[in-house]
This record gives structure tokens, sequence and C-alpha cells, in this order.
């Protein structure tokens, strides 16, 4: 005797059905995926310490510290300048009349904004400048980083800073500031053509055509 199928045992082998269709794409895409990665050379590089030494790096830190350093020496002496007044305002709190305390606390607290307006102003000239100097820089070196992972055959490279643990020979670090500071960057030369950013035009070329013009 055979049992008609009902709506509810239908749906439970419909439902039964799909979860197991979903469990198999899930697998099936986890092995693909496992497998792509077993292929795929991974090396990291240390991006702030790259940075801080090539040459064109160090020459930009110390640019960054005159310039900071400058700009600190004012603030202190504006802090000391408002940290004298305190002293002297709170030595003639008791001599004071009520209104002249006031006039003079009033005069502190003016003080004390244009200290921390200028503190912020500094602040945003700092960005400004170290984008101004480190961003060429690093163009160059992203740059550099490509031609080192081609030499290398990698396929990827992340900061050093981003990943917990990298083993030491799959980091790059040492061979981008040697290429770096040689030049290897592709800028000019065999390769540069491949590596040069959009809208960057040959200099031997420019040159001649003026030469031609002349």
């Amino acid at each position: 005797m055979t049992t008609e199928p009902t709506p509810a045992g239908m749906r439970r082998a419909g439902l039964r059905f799909a979860t197991a269709v979903r469990t198999a794409t899930v697998l099936a895409t986890t092995a693909l995926a496992t497998t792509a990665l077993a292929d795929t050379k991974i090396a990291v590089v240390d991006v702030q310490r790259a940075l801080l030494q090539t040459e064109d790096g160090m020459k930009a830190a110390a640019t960054l510290q005159n310039f900071t350093k400058k700009r600190q020496a004012d603030l202190d002496h504006r802090q000391e300048e408002l940290q004298k007044e305190q002293e002297e305002l709170k030595k003639q709190a008791m001599v004071l009349s009520r209104r002249a305390l006031e006039l003079r606390t009033e005069h502190w607290q003016r003080r004390m904004v244009e200290v921390q307006s200028k503190f912020i102003e500094y602040n945003k000239q700092l960005g400004t400048k170290q984008q101004e100097l480190t961003g060429p820089i690093m163009q160059k070196m992203f740059r550099v980083v490509r031609r080192a992972a081609t030499k290398k055959g990698v396929d990827i490279v992340v900061d050093k800073a981003a990943v917990p643990y990298a083993r030491a020979d799959l980091d790059l670090t040492d061979l981008v500031v040697q290429m770096y500071n040689s030049g290897d960057s592709g800028d000019s030369g065999e390769g540069a053509g491949e590596n040069r950013e959009p809208g960057d035009k040959p200099e031997k070329a420019e040159k001649s055509g003026n030469s031609e013009k002349k």
C-alpha cells in the first residue's frame, strides 16, 4: 500500500533538499577559496619603517621636525606666559576689587582661548605639511612595492602593521628600501612605461619635442 504524500511532508522534503543544496554550495565555495588561497603568494612590507629608512623619508622627517620645533617653541612660550599670569592672578585675588578681578580673569580666559586656537592651527599646518612631503614619497614607494612583488613572484602585499604575525622570509621591507634608494622605482628607463601613472608623460619625449621646436 502506497502512502500519498501530504502537503506538509512535501514542504519538509523541500526544505531538506534546499538545505542540502546550500550546504553543498558552501562546501564547494570554501574548497575553491582554499585552493585559490593556497596558490596565492602573500608578502608584507613595514610601510612606516620603509618610509623612515628611505633617503627621501629621512629628509622629510628632518624637515617636519624643524617645522614642528618652531611651532612647539611658540606654543610653549604662550603657555608659560599663561601660567605666569594665572599665578599672578591668584596672588592678587585677595587685594583686587571684585570688578578688577573679573576683568583680569576674562583677559586670562581670552588668552587661553587664543593659545588653544593656535594649537589647532599649528596641528592643521603640520598635517598639511606632512601630506605635502610624504605624499609623493608614498606614491613612489608603492611603485617600488609593485616592482619588488613582481621580482619575488608575490601576488599580494599587505602592510605589516595590519597583520599580527608574518614570517621573516615574507617581509620585503629591506628589499623595498634598497630598491627605492637605488632609484629602482620604474620612473624611468626600462620598465617605466608599465609603472607610469595615468597622465604622466615621458620626460625625454618632452625635452625632445622642445628641442625640435627650437
